[in-house]
Parts: structure tokens; sequence; C-alpha cells
């Protein structure tokens, strides 16, 4: 008689989780900042009026910024 083999629950690998979650803003601009082989993000604001950015360092500085952002009708439909 075949016995049944154990089930081993998988956990999910650290590199398919996604390391940031900001919300998609129509006036964030990304800049791909090239350091060694790494992917390193700097990130600028251009609310209100898309003339003069304001520079909100990289993606781990932006990241509390743009999440407690309240101003109305600026994020994507998909994000609200």
């Amino acid at each position: 008689m075949a016995l049944p083999l154990p089930v081993i629950p998988q956990q999910p690998d650290a590199f398919h989780l996604a390391p940031h979650r900001i919300k998609r803003c129509t006036f964030r601009r990304l800049i791909n900042v090239k350091v060694d082989n790494e992917r390193v993000y700097d990130v600028e604001c251009l609310y209100p009026d898309r003339k003069v950015p304001i520079p909100l360092g990289d993606l781990d500085a932006a990241s509390p910024i743009c999440n407690a952002c309240t101003a109305p009708h600026i994020f994507r439909p998909d994000e609200d």
C-alpha cells in the first residue's frame, strides 16, 4: 500500500515580491539613476502646474510622502 507524500506549503520567494508600493500619480516623475547594476530612481512631484518639479528623493524617501498625499483627482482611477 502506498502512503501519501507529505505536503509542504511553499514559501514565496523574496525576489518575486515588490519592495515598494507607491500609488500611481499623474504628477509624479521617476528618473532612472545609473548606480552600478542596481535600479535606483529619483522621484519628482510636478503638482500642481507641471512646470516646476519638487524633488522628493529616492523611492524609499518618496513613498511615505506620496502615499500621504490628499490632493484630489491626481491618482489614477485604478488606484482609488
